[in-house]
């Protein structure tokens, strides 16, 4: 899998403009898919009641109608409570994200995720790609690396099968070729 390494994830956060209401939306929706691996269509789902405050979870609508809690990093919620105090339009919807310009509605589709994460890349010149499971693909990454097993990472990503989580086996070449068999012709 395509993904972004560590460094290159916090050039891309640093790159969104603090100081314009769409870079502090934009930048929300990156810490979102970058520290908790949320999928695009699980950003745009996020409603205001899925934010417990009190605990600090965050409630994710998943894949197969599934409901999961996370733990809102002290990043994320900064991002999140200045976007909500200080940008989102008041408006009838429920929805944590919405457009920026009128008409004042949520978004309409996961791919608005894409493109906010393509703006990003742009900003920070990084090579363009598509997609923003980059940053969920680096969360991945960046776990295995830290030793996290696939196990683990599956848990985190919400996995629903083991099989799904294995492809970051890939990523790891060190790992694998600790695993790899001499090769009988010798070192040439």
């Amino acid at each position: 899998p395509k993904f972004l390494e560590p460094e290159a994830i916090e050039r891309l956060l640093k790159a969104c403009p603090q100081d314009s209401p769409l870079g502090q939306r934009d930048h929300a929706i990156l810490l979102l898919l970058a520290r908790l691996g949320l999928r695009p269509g699980e950003v745009v789902q996020l409603e205001l009641d899925d934010i417990d405050w009190e605990r600090g979870e965050i409630s994710v609508r998943g894949k197969s109608a599934r409901h999961d809690r996370l733990p809102i990093p002290q990043d994320v919620g900064e991002a999140l409570a200045r976007y909500l105090g200080r940008v989102r339009p008041r408006c009838p919807s429920r929805r944590v994200f919405l457009r920026m310009k009128a008409p004042r509605q949520e978004l309409a589709c996961s791919t608005t995720i894409g493109e906010v994460v393509k703006r990003a890349l742009a900003r920070a010149g990084l090579p363009l790609s598509k997609g923003s499971y980059l940053l969920r693909h680096g969360l991945a990454t960046r776990m295995l690396r830290g030793g996290a097993t696939l196990a683990e990472i599956g848990e985190i990503l919400r996995h629903e099968l083991p099989s799904t989580t294995e492809i970051y086996a890939k990523v790891d070449v060190a790992a694998l070729r600790a695993l790899a068999l001499p090769w009988k012709g010798g070192a040439r």
